[in-house]
């Protein structure tokens, strides 16, 4: 089996005049992976995308997808590519059902039963003209055409925005059907749910540059896990080190607090010695992390 990535990212850089856009972007997207790229709008997520679907031309840096140069040969790599944008315009006069044949048929794939499966699944009405769809028809138009190819790499840029809670369940079991297939999925967001729930990797990028790579479980060290516990005899847990916000409960002995990675084996062998009665933990997620980074200033 073949350890080369589908996508390959290396200090990639764009300027739009004296403003640069991005500064050092570098990550890589495997095959059987769904790689989550997430960070605030106007971070440069979208210009990412567009840098590697060929749309702009980056200013420094290279990025390659299928081994090939995202800018020199862009009309090859379409071929083996699929993408869903955030923002979908249809044209008004066709209906739904239209435009998802045009645009297999443009990709060089046609109506499938896996089409009329997508359609059921995500509850479009295809014999209505585009121009009566609301944002979120729109988008399963887009997502059912996409998810209709046999492609080799999926790109998703903000794909579920407008899209019901049913809808992005049926998105998300789409995905989670193109990993098992062995297919590479980039899928940008700032929806952290969707991409805790979905994601093998995610690089956080922030003011044009990623400042973390890696699996959600890698980076939780950064983060700190929140306790609850009742003990049988009294502690200041505010004392321990590594513990932060911490409040006395409504029961006697009873706190709550939240607790460094590094310090949780001595935290939690000091609560043992004064008896644990009960004990709840909530491990950090993914919006801990951001706010993490997004709330750190350089100092």
């Amino acid at each position: 089996m073949t350890t080369n990535p589908i996508l390959q990212i290396n200090h990639l850089q764009k300027k739009f005049g004296h403003f640069q856009a991005l500064k050092d972007i570098t990550f890589s997207v495997n095959a059987g992976e769904v790689f989550g790229f997430i960070g605030p709008n106007g971070a440069g997520k979208s210009t990412t995308i567009r840098v590697l679907l060929g749309l702009i031309r980056a200013t420094g840096g290279d990025a390659t997808i299928f081994g090939q140069d995202v800018w020199h040969d862009s009309v090859a790599i379409h071929q083996r590519l699929a993408y869903v944008p955030g923002d979908v315009y249809l044209w008004p006069n066709l209906t739904g059902g239209e435009i998802i044949d045009l645009l297999l048929k443009m990709n060089g794939s046609q109506h499938s039963q896996r089409t009329d499966d997508l359609i059921t699944q995500f509850g479009l009405d295809p014999t209505k003209k585009a121009r009566t769809y609301s944002k979120g028809n729109r988008q399963k138009v887009a997502l059912i055409a996409a998810l209709s190819q046999n492609a080799d790499f999926y790109i998703f840029d903000e794909p579920t925005s407008g899209l019901d809670p049913l809808n992005e369940r049926q998105f998300q079991l789409a995905v989670l059907a193109l990993k098992q297939q062995g297919k590479a999925v980039l899928l940008s967001s700032h929806i952290l749910s969707e991409v805790e729930r979905m994601c093998d990797r995610i690089a956080i990028i922030r003011e044009g540059s990623i400042i973390e790579t890696g699996s959600l479980e890698e980076m939780r060290h950064l983060t700190r896990t929140v306790i609850t516990v009742t003990l049988q005899t009294a502690l200041d847990v505010t004392q321990l080190a590594g513990v932060h916000n911490a409040e006395p409960g409504q029961h006697p002995n009873e706190w709550q607090f939240s607790v460094e990675a590094k310090s949780l084996p001595a935290v939690m062998a000091t609560l043992t010695e004064h008896h644990i009665m009960a004990l709840q933990s909530t491990p950090p997620t993914l919006e801990d992390l951001f706010m993490h980074y997004y709330t750190t200033e350089k100092e």
